[in-house]
């Protein structure tokens, strides 16, 4: 699956490779919102307030961390995320 993410009228300088939940993903933004990087791991999920999505990431030089609604991370060729779906009790 090729997925990229460009902005109307913007020409993305390269391309960059990640890893979402296993799967590899293509992107052209070097930034990416939480809810970019949910939608990359479970497309098409209509929202739900009963669920809650857990963003975690990792970069090859070995910064890691969370990403919380409404946050935005920078991409980083060979970027690894990992998104978890839960329902809230």
């Amino acid at each position: 699956m090729h997925t990229e993410h460009t902005h109307e009228g913007h020409r993305p300088d390269k391309l960059i490779h990640i890893t979402v939940n296993g799967r590899p993903r293509t992107v052209s933004e070097h930034r990416l919102t939480y809810a970019e990087v949910v939608e990359l791991a479970f497309p098409g999920t209509p929202a739900d307030p009963n669920v809650v999505f857990t963003v975690s990431y990792a970069d090859p030089n070995g910064h890691d961390g969370t990403l919380a609604e409404g946050q935005t991370v920078r991409v980083h060729e060979g970027m690894s995320f990992v998104v978890r779906k839960t329902a809230r009790s």
